[in-house]
Order: C-alpha cells, then sequence, then structure tokens
C-alpha cells in the first residue's frame, strides 16, 4: 500500500512542476482588458504557469486588469492534479496485488 502511495505523490509532484512552470495552456480561464475607461471579458485557454509569473513578459501584460480560471478550468486542473496521477497509483496497486 506504500508504493502506490509514493508513486502518487512523485506524479503529483512531477506533475505539478510541468504545468507551474511550463506556459501550456490548457484551462479555461477569462482575462479582464481595460482600453480606456470600459473593461471587457475574453474566454481564453490559460497555463497554470501564468499564476505564479512565469511564462509571459511584462510588456504581454498590458491592457490587462485580471485573469483567472472558470469553474471549468478549476476541475481540469483538479483532475490533472489529483485525479490523473489517483487513477495510474490505483491502477499499480491493481497491478500489484494480482500477483
Amino acid at each position: 500500500m506504500r508504493k502506490p502511495f509514493i508513486l502518487f505523490l512523485l506524479l503529483v509532484l512531477g506533475l505539478s512542476l510541468l504545468l507551474f512552470l511550463l506556459p501550456i495552456n490548457l484551462f479555461d480561464g477569462v482575462i479582464i482588458y481595460e482600453k480606456g475607461l470600459s473593461e471587457y471579458k475574453v474566454n481564453a485557454p490559460l497555463s497554470l504557469s501564468y499564476f505564479v509569473g512565469i511564462g509571459y513578459d511584462k510588456k504581454d501584460m498590458e491592457g490587462i486588469v485580471d485573469f483567472y480560471l472558470t469553474w471549468k478550468g478549476k476541475l481540469m486542473v483538479v483532475l490533472f492534479l489529483v485525479g490523473l496521477p489517483a487513477l495510474i497509483a490505483y491502477r499499480f496497486l491493481l497491478g500489484k496485488n494480482k500477483k
């Protein structure tokens, strides 16, 4: 039982590093732009690296007030960072118990 848990933790750590350090636009989000006195929202795929300040330049952020993940984007983050490693670790546990 201990090895699948260690595998789960390693997969969560590996996927977290991958998704937070590389600018891979996978997750549904909203970008709020400001133009003059008006603001408008644009649906766009976002990367988790944007939330830690990696993957964009200050020049790219001109006119952007805020950006955030939608509920669908947050669900995708949970599925990628917890669900996928859990499924792989569970499959590893089933294969181990079968022997």
